[in-house]
């Protein structure tokens, strides 16, 4: 549904606030975007349409993370209507706007336009994505044994170590196309973007399970899945512009903090059920940071004001959290108020497969009630 009803949100009005001129649509309205009107130059226009709106689902669909087993589908397709329609549209047009229009004044994307260093989207679909998912999971609460009245984490494990891998391995594949495909061009670059993509995850991985090990004694594999997709996360705004060495430094930074920052989330008793708010929003803004920090420059050693650029990278991290957390957390209130955002007590501890679709996910599956006490 994020694909489905959010794809149609975004083809009908998100497409075009996200790239459309600040002064009036440019070509034609890229409302309801057909590149035959004149808004775009045929075959190049559908192409450019379909990975953009693979990115907007992305970032909507981080949020049902951090959400999980309590939400209402209702609830669902509400916010990630929303999401697809305005929130991230909007931030994207401040970053990203000048990308099929070109680089005028009407195209309104002053963070571009002030040199916010962001290649394929580590705040534009990512911390957007998590910033959403921190203010859905405040609003609607933990878990039903999450936390008890003591304050102590009570870890509810996923049902499948390996199903978690396998998606973290199909996640990795699709990265080669995020990173590398946001050229939007074939040429030598998507090579170097992919070698840095691959060495920020491989790094990434190899941080969180390390620190994992000193931590609990032994590797914990779902911490070490999150790590790997910390790194992916992190390198998606520099993997451009950094060489391989800071590729591997920033998987490492990256892994290490996904870690640290699980925990806390968990300390100040917010429930992030696979750790969304950590990997995309705190991830992405970290690696959105190390752009400037680790930027090519400074490894070569040529002229460059990292200051100036860490200033630049800081006011886009800021304005996506303050634009994305605040209109998500007044999405979500409304949305608790009107359809309801959170299920019942008896059909959380019964299963949201039974009571929102009628069927059973797991047929050979009976939770004890008793048991979620």
């Amino acid at each position: 549904m994020d694909c489905s009803l959010g794809g149609l949100a975004y083809w009908a009005v998100g497409f075009g606030l996200m790239f459309g001129a600040s002064n009036g649509l440019t070509g034609g309205s890229l409302f309801f975007f057909s590149p035959d009107n004149g808004a775009a130059d045929g075959q190049w226009g559908y192409t450019f349409w379909m990975f953009q709106v693979v990115f907007a689902a992305t970032a909507a669909t981080i949020v049902s993370g951090a959400m999980a087993e309590r939400t209402k589908f209702v609830a669902y397709l509400v916010y990630s209507f929303f999401i697809s329609l305005l929130i991230y549209p909007v931030f994207g047009h401040w970053a990203w706007g000048n990308l099929l229009i070109g680089d005028n004044g009407d195209s309104g994307a002053w963070l571009a336009n002030m040199g916010f260093i962001d290649f394929a989207g580590s705040t534009v679909v990512h911390s957007v994505g998590g910033w959403a998912a921190l203010a859905g999971a405040i609003v609607i609460g933990p878990r039903i044994g999450k936390f008890s009245k003591d304050g102590k984490t009570h870890p509810i494990p996923g049902h499948s170590l390996t199903l978690a891998a396998l998606g973290v391995f199909i996640l990795f594949v699709g990265w080669f196309g995020f990173n590398p495909g946001s050229t939007t061009t074939g040429d030598g670059s998507i090579a170097r973007i992919a070698m840095n993509t691959f060495l920020s995850a491989a790094a990434g991985a190899v941080a969180t399970m390390t620190v994992s090990w000193f931590k609990f004694g032994k590797p914990d594999l779902s911490m070490t899945l999150n790590g790997l997709l910390a790194g992916l996360v992190a390198i998606t705004a520099p993997c451009a512009t950094t060489p391989p060495l800071g590729s591997v430094l920033i998987g490492l930074i990256g892994g290490v903090v996904v870690f640290f920052s699980v925990l806390f989330f968990d300390r100040i008793q917010i429930d992030d059920p696979v750790g969304a708010i950590s990997v995309h929003g705190v991830c992405g803004a970290l690696g959105t940071i190390l752009a400037a920090v680790l930027h090519e420059e400074v490894f070569l050693g040529g002229e460059y004001d990292m200051f100036g650029q860490l200033v630049t990278q800081i006011i886009g991290v800021g304005t996506a959290f303050i634009w994305t957390f605040g209109t998500a957390f007044i999405l979500f209130k409304v949305i608790a108020m009107t359809v309801g955002l959170r299920v019942s007590r008896e059909e959380e501890i019964e299963g949201i497969d039974i009571n929102e679709h009628g069927a059973f996910a797991y047929p050979d599956f009976v939770a004890s009630p008793g048991t979620m006490d």
